[in-house]
Protein backbone atom coordinates (compact mmCIF):
# COMPACT_ATOMS: atom_id res chain seq x y z
CA UNK A 1 0.00 0.00 0.00
CA UNK A 2 0.97 3.64 -0.42
CA UNK A 3 1.03 5.92 2.60
CA UNK A 4 2.24 9.31 3.83
CA UNK A 5 4.85 9.14 6.59
CA UNK A 6 6.52 11.73 8.79
CA UNK A 7 10.00 11.04 10.14
CA UNK A 8 13.24 12.65 11.28
CA UNK A 9 16.76 11.91 10.09
CA UNK A 10 20.25 13.42 10.14
CA UNK A 11 21.98 14.72 7.02
CA UNK A 12 25.78 14.99 6.81
CA UNK A 13 26.99 18.16 5.07
CA UNK A 14 30.62 17.76 3.86
CA UNK A 15 33.04 20.64 4.64
CA UNK A 16 33.43 21.77 0.97
CA UNK A 17 29.66 22.47 0.81
CA UNK A 18 29.43 24.62 3.92
CA UNK A 19 29.88 27.88 2.01
CA UNK A 20 26.86 27.24 -0.23
CA UNK A 21 23.15 27.91 0.36
CA UNK A 22 22.36 25.73 3.37
CA UNK A 23 18.69 25.09 2.55
CA UNK A 24 19.45 24.04 -1.00
CA UNK A 25 22.33 21.80 0.10
CA UNK A 26 20.24 20.12 2.80
CA UNK A 27 17.38 19.56 0.33
CA UNK A 28 19.68 17.96 -2.27
CA UNK A 29 21.54 15.78 0.23
CA UNK A 30 18.31 14.73 1.93
CA UNK A 31 16.79 13.56 -1.35
CA UNK A 32 19.94 11.58 -2.16
CA UNK A 33 19.86 9.85 1.22
CA UNK A 34 16.15 9.44 1.89
CA UNK A 35 14.42 8.81 -1.46
CA UNK A 36 14.69 5.11 -2.25
CA UNK A 37 15.77 4.23 1.31
CA UNK A 38 14.06 1.73 3.63
CA UNK A 39 12.66 2.81 6.99
CA UNK A 40 10.93 0.83 9.74
CA UNK A 41 7.80 1.81 11.59
CA UNK A 42 8.58 2.95 15.13
CA UNK A 43 7.80 0.68 18.07
CA UNK A 44 4.99 3.03 19.10
CA UNK A 45 3.32 2.48 15.70
CA UNK A 46 3.59 -1.33 15.52
CA UNK A 47 4.84 -4.07 17.82
CA UNK A 48 6.68 -6.11 15.19
CA UNK A 49 9.01 -3.40 13.93
CA UNK A 50 11.42 -5.79 12.18
CA UNK A 51 8.74 -6.94 9.75
CA UNK A 52 7.07 -3.58 9.12
CA UNK A 53 9.16 -1.66 6.64
CA UNK A 54 8.52 0.80 3.83
CA UNK A 55 10.41 2.38 0.95
CA UNK A 56 10.49 6.16 0.57
CA UNK A 57 9.39 7.12 -2.94
CA UNK A 58 9.26 10.92 -2.85
CA UNK A 59 9.96 13.69 -0.33
CA UNK A 60 6.97 16.01 -0.04
CA UNK A 61 8.12 18.36 2.72
CA UNK A 62 11.48 18.96 4.39
CA UNK A 63 12.58 21.28 7.17
CA UNK A 64 15.69 21.70 9.31
CA UNK A 65 15.40 21.07 13.04
CA UNK A 66 17.55 23.43 15.14
CA UNK A 67 21.16 24.13 14.15
CA UNK A 68 23.55 21.54 12.83
CA UNK A 69 26.22 19.88 14.97
CA UNK A 70 29.93 19.81 14.13
CA UNK A 71 31.69 16.59 15.11
CA UNK A 72 35.33 17.08 16.23
CA UNK A 73 37.79 15.45 13.88
CA UNK A 74 35.24 15.26 11.07
CA UNK A 75 34.67 18.85 9.98
CA UNK A 76 31.24 18.10 8.52
CA UNK A 77 27.97 19.48 9.87
CA UNK A 78 25.30 16.99 10.92
CA UNK A 79 21.91 18.57 10.36
CA UNK A 80 18.74 17.08 11.83
CA UNK A 81 15.76 17.28 9.49
CA UNK A 82 12.06 16.52 9.67
CA UNK A 83 10.31 15.29 6.55
CA UNK A 84 6.99 14.16 5.12
CA UNK A 85 7.14 11.65 2.29
CA UNK A 86 5.20 9.31 0.04
CA UNK A 87 6.14 5.72 0.88
CA UNK A 88 5.36 2.20 -0.29
CA UNK A 89 4.64 -0.50 2.30
CA UNK A 90 4.05 -4.03 0.94
CA UNK A 91 2.14 -6.45 3.17
CA UNK A 92 1.74 -10.22 3.21
CA UNK A 93 -1.58 -11.30 1.58
CA UNK A 94 -2.05 -7.84 0.03
CA UNK A 95 -3.53 -7.89 -3.52
CA UNK A 96 -1.35 -5.73 -5.77
CA UNK A 97 -1.68 -4.32 -9.27
CA UNK A 98 1.51 -4.53 -11.33
CA UNK A 99 2.96 -5.18 -14.75
CA UNK A 100 5.40 -7.76 -16.09
CA UNK A 101 8.93 -6.38 -16.58
CA UNK A 102 10.79 -9.60 -17.42
CA UNK A 103 10.18 -13.28 -18.17
CA UNK A 104 12.69 -16.01 -17.31
CA UNK A 105 12.55 -19.80 -17.40
CA UNK A 106 11.36 -19.97 -13.79
CA UNK A 107 8.69 -17.26 -13.93
CA UNK A 108 7.98 -13.57 -14.39
CA UNK A 109 9.15 -10.47 -12.54
CA UNK A 110 6.33 -8.06 -11.79
CA UNK A 111 6.80 -4.37 -10.95
CA UNK A 112 4.67 -3.41 -7.94
CA UNK A 113 5.21 0.15 -6.78
CA UNK A 114 8.99 0.78 -6.62
CA UNK A 115 9.82 -2.93 -6.16
CA UNK A 116 9.80 -6.12 -8.24
CA UNK A 117 8.15 -9.35 -7.15
CA UNK A 118 8.62 -12.86 -8.52
CA UNK A 119 5.64 -14.72 -9.95
CA UNK A 120 6.98 -18.29 -10.12
CA UNK A 121 5.62 -20.50 -12.90
CA UNK A 122 4.02 -22.70 -10.24
CA UNK A 123 1.96 -19.71 -9.09
CA UNK A 124 0.66 -18.57 -12.50
CA UNK A 125 -2.38 -20.77 -13.10
CA UNK A 126 -3.76 -24.30 -12.78
CA UNK A 127 -2.09 -25.51 -15.94
CA UNK A 128 1.22 -26.83 -17.26
CA UNK A 129 3.34 -23.85 -18.35
CA UNK A 130 5.37 -23.61 -21.55
CA UNK A 131 8.23 -21.13 -21.27
CA UNK A 132 9.27 -19.04 -24.28
CA UNK A 133 12.26 -17.09 -22.95
CA UNK A 134 13.23 -15.76 -26.38
CA UNK A 135 9.87 -14.02 -26.80
CA UNK A 136 9.52 -13.28 -23.07
CA UNK A 137 6.29 -15.25 -22.83
CA UNK A 138 4.69 -17.91 -20.59
CA UNK A 139 1.76 -19.98 -21.86
CA UNK A 140 -0.65 -22.50 -20.37
CA UNK A 141 -0.65 -25.72 -22.42
CA UNK A 142 -4.38 -26.38 -22.17
CA UNK A 143 -5.84 -22.94 -21.49
CA UNK A 144 -3.55 -21.19 -24.02
CA UNK A 145 -3.51 -18.21 -21.70
CA UNK A 146 -0.30 -16.20 -22.01
CA UNK A 147 1.69 -13.82 -19.87
CA UNK A 148 4.28 -11.59 -21.47
CA UNK A 149 6.32 -8.45 -20.78
CA UNK A 150 4.05 -5.43 -20.40
CA UNK A 151 0.96 -7.34 -19.26
CA UNK A 152 -1.00 -5.80 -16.39
CA UNK A 153 -2.13 -8.19 -13.69
CA UNK A 154 -3.39 -8.51 -10.14
CA UNK A 155 -1.49 -10.84 -7.84
CA UNK A 156 -1.17 -11.39 -4.11
CA UNK A 157 1.97 -11.08 -1.96
CA UNK A 158 2.71 -14.44 -0.28
CA UNK A 159 6.38 -14.00 0.71
CA UNK A 160 8.21 -10.85 1.74
CA UNK A 161 11.77 -9.97 2.73
CA UNK A 162 12.83 -6.33 2.35
CA UNK A 163 16.52 -5.67 1.69
CA UNK A 164 17.41 -2.59 3.76
CA UNK A 165 20.65 -1.84 1.90
CA UNK A 166 19.35 -2.54 -1.63
CA UNK A 167 15.53 -2.30 -1.75
CA UNK A 168 15.44 -3.29 -5.42
CA UNK A 169 17.01 -6.63 -4.39
CA UNK A 170 14.20 -7.38 -1.95
CA UNK A 171 12.58 -10.83 -2.22
CA UNK A 172 8.85 -10.68 -2.84
CA UNK A 173 6.90 -13.78 -3.78
CA UNK A 174 3.60 -13.44 -5.68
CA UNK A 175 0.74 -15.75 -6.61
CA UNK A 176 -2.18 -15.64 -9.04
CA UNK A 177 -3.63 -19.03 -8.09
CA UNK A 178 -6.46 -17.60 -6.02
CA UNK A 179 -9.95 -16.39 -6.98
CA UNK A 180 -10.07 -12.85 -8.39
CA UNK A 181 -6.40 -12.79 -9.43
CA UNK A 182 -4.75 -12.87 -12.86
CA UNK A 183 -4.30 -10.74 -15.94
CA UNK A 184 -6.80 -7.91 -16.16
CA UNK A 185 -8.23 -9.47 -19.34
CA UNK A 186 -8.90 -12.75 -17.53
CA UNK A 187 -10.67 -10.96 -14.69
CA UNK A 188 -12.79 -8.97 -17.15
CA UNK A 189 -13.76 -12.21 -18.93
CA UNK A 190 -14.72 -13.78 -15.59
CA UNK A 191 -16.85 -10.79 -14.58
CA UNK A 192 -18.51 -10.70 -17.99
CA UNK A 193 -19.23 -14.43 -17.88
CA UNK A 194 -20.70 -14.18 -14.39
CA UNK A 195 -22.96 -11.31 -15.46
CA UNK A 196 -24.15 -13.21 -18.53
CA UNK A 197 -25.03 -16.27 -16.42
CA UNK A 198 -27.05 -14.10 -14.04
CA UNK A 199 -28.95 -12.61 -16.97
CA UNK A 200 -29.63 -16.09 -18.37
CA UNK A 201 -31.03 -17.20 -15.01
CA UNK A 202 -33.27 -14.13 -14.85
CA UNK A 203 -34.58 -14.79 -18.36
CA UNK A 204 -35.14 -18.45 -17.52
CA UNK A 205 -37.16 -17.53 -14.42
CA UNK A 206 -39.25 -15.05 -16.44
CA UNK A 207 -40.08 -17.69 -19.03
CA UNK A 208 -41.07 -20.22 -16.37
CA UNK A 209 -43.21 -17.61 -14.65
CA UNK A 210 -44.92 -16.76 -17.94
CA UNK A 211 -45.85 -20.40 -18.58
CA UNK A 212 -47.69 -20.50 -15.27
Amino acid sequence: MYLIVEREDVIRIPPPMLGEDIDEIVDNLAREKIEGAVYSFSRTEVKDEAERKYVIILLLELSRVDDGIIVPGDGAVYQKVKFKALAYHPEIQEPVLGYVVDVLKFGAFVRIGPLDGLLHISQLMDDVIDVDVENKRLMGKESKRTIKVGDNLISRIVALSINDAEPRHSKIGLTMRQPGLGKLEWIEELVKGTSEKKEEKKESKKKKGGKK
